[in-house]
């Protein structure tokens, strides 16, 4: 009796969870055509997903490029993947040169958007990628570094290091060095994070702080340490995907392969440590649900959510966690995901930027971050929801 009135339970708060989307979390490819069919259809222009008309080539519409490649791939629609070649079609001349891309900004964020040129390159043979895909490379070769060599975030925020700058730099260089078989590139790839790890890890929360300053000498900066002074959860969702992405390349008799396991377990554990009980969400400030201002955030939440399945999936991680990802997963359909009145669908309440310094000033503080603006279909959100959706449907 007691098994059969356990199982109602979870049916009725499974049925109640998933209402509002009449979808099952078992049908991850539905959902995942669902979300990109409908950032298609608000965005037709791929360049503008980041609700600016002008064309720039970046990071964010380099994720939601990457994330239609990966729907190709798992459907075989070319909608999609032709959606991804339009944006690249946008900006790669004849010569392979990049307009709107300027490699002495050293801005690692541009960097990213080197992804997904590796399958336009593979499908088509087009020599323009290839070209493309060297100029940001070059970037890396002589973008300034700490110290001890670490990657700058960029030119204008000197001697910092940003977590979300090792998803903007780290898997493109991997995806580099196996592509073009330059192995000597991985110990480099591995010391980023190393050494991001190093001065932003605080093990007695299990997280890392949003950014470091090795000179200290920013106001944000702890004078001691140079963090940052919060646990901002879209950096550490950036991070948490960059540890994931990047072992997809880094090969499996490298010696730094273990240090990358060992601080993605680490880092697991501090997201299902601070993992919403009740929704399966997290805090937009990842330490401090219960403190006034702080929301369950849509971006974090579904970078988590990415991670985790890959994660587990690929061994990495305890497949104890996958319960923590279903959880997350259920959570967003239940509570992040709204219908609209045209049939898309939308991802609610996504933080639409967070940085550290800069002009006006940036100061990491508990009130800065939860008053950033608020705002549905965010792409850092929309993307790693839609791989997400696609991890749902890998077995």
């Amino acid at each position: 009796m007691k098994i059969c009135t356990a199982a109602l339970v979870f049916l009725i708060v499974f049925q109640s969870c998933f209402a509002q989307t009449k979808l099952s979390p078992a049908n991850g490819l539905e959902m995942a055509v669902k979300m990109a069919d409908s950032e298609i259809k608000q965005f037709p222009e791929p360049w503008t997903v980041d609700f600016n008309p002008k064309p720039v080539w970046n990071y964010t519409q380099g994720l939601i490029a990457h994330s239609m490649i990966k729907v190709w791939k798992e459907n075989g629609n070319e909608t999609y993947y032709n959606y991804a070649k339009t944006y690249a079609d946008k900006f790669i001349g004849a010569d392979g040169a990049i307009s709107q891309y300027d490699l002495e900004d050293y801005n690692i964020d541009a960097v990213n958007s080197g992804k997904f040129l590796f399958d336009l390159y593979e499908n088509t043979k087009d020599e323009r990628y290839l070209t493309a895909i060297k100029h940001m490379r070059d970037q890396l070769k002589t973008h300034p570094r700490t110290s001890e060599g670490g990657f700058w975030h960029k030119k204008r925020y000197p001697h910092q290091m940003w977590l979300d700058g090792l998803y903007m730099g780290a898997p493109f260089y991997a995806q580099y060095a196996a592509h073009f078989n330059q192995p000597e590139l991985f110990d480099d790839v591995v010391k980023q994070f190393v050494l991001v790890h190093k001065y932003t890890y605080n093990p007695a929360t299990g997280l890392n702080y949003h950014g470091w300053d090795e000179s200290k000498e920013q106001k944000w900066a702890d004078p001691k340490t140079g963090c940052s002074p919060h646990y901002w959860g879209r950096a550490e969702g950036w991070y948490t995907m960059a540890l994931v992405d990047v072992l997809d390349y880094l090969p499996q008799n490298h010696a730094g392969r273990a240090k990358i396991l060992q601080i993605l377990n680490q880092v697991a554990a501090g997201i299902k440590k601070h993992q919403d009980p009740k929704t399966g969400l997290w805090y937009q400030v990842l330490d401090q649900g219960n403190r006034e201002g702080n929301y369950l955030e849509a971006t974090a939440s579904s970078m988590f959510t990415y991670s985790l399945l890959k994660a587990v999936r690929k061994g990495y991680i305890s497949s104890d966690y996958k319960a923590v990802a279903l959880k997350a997963y259920s959570g967003i359909l239940g509570n992040l995901i709204k219908n609209n009145s045209d049939g898309t669908i939308s991802l609610t309440k996504c933080c639409s930027v967070a940085g550290l310094g800069g002009n006006p000033y940036r100061d990491g503080s508990y009130e800065y971050y939860i008053n950033e603006p608020v705002r549905d279909n965010d792409p850092k959100g929309v993307g790693p929801f839609i791989m997400a959706s696609l991890e749902m449907n890998t077995k």
